[in-house]
């Protein structure tokens, strides 16, 4: 997603104006502006980006990682994407102990999962590459190229 669009749409989505933002930031009003127009987006200063971040209540991981197109546009997630979202926001509004608890426990699942899949992977018999004719018809075996 665009980075204007995002700048743009994530004040919106926190119900704030350029005004807002800027008196919260330190950023001019007229730099904000400029930057969701798109006008001098080159110009962005890591700071003044970690400074509007600060005022949305959003990490520089949060930003481009994702989360804000989930919350700009959420339809356009798949199913799978919403409900792992969903167990996300939830684990991040328990407290602290709570939250460590779950991703200890999460990762022994996770590692269990992984187990039983490799398990039932090496347990697959090896694939023949013989056409299937030779496979299904063992006499055509003989008379395949020793080449």
């Amino acid at each position: 997603m665009d980075l204007v669009l995002k700048l743009r749409e994530i004040r919106r989505l926190r119900g704030l104006s350029q005004k807002d933002v800027a008196r919260l930031s330190g950023v001019g009003e007229k730099t904000i502006s400029s930057f969701e127009t798109g006008q001098r987006i080159g110009s962005l200063k890591i700071s003044q980006l970690r400074r509007l971040l600060g005022v949305y209540g959003l990490t520089e991981s949060d930003f481009f990682g994702g989360s804000v197109e989930r919350q700009i546009a959420p339809w356009e997630m798949d199913e799978d994407e919403c409900a792992t979202q969903r167990i996300l926001d939830d684990l991040r509004g328990l407290p602290k102990p709570v939250q460590r608890t779950m991703l200890g426990k999460f990762q022994l699942m996770l590692e269990g999962a992984s187990d039983v899949h490799n398990h039932a992977r090496d347990k697959r018999p090896p694939h023949d590459s013989r056409p299937s004719y030779v496979r299904e018809n063992p006499e055509w075996h003989m008379l395949t190229s020793r080449n």
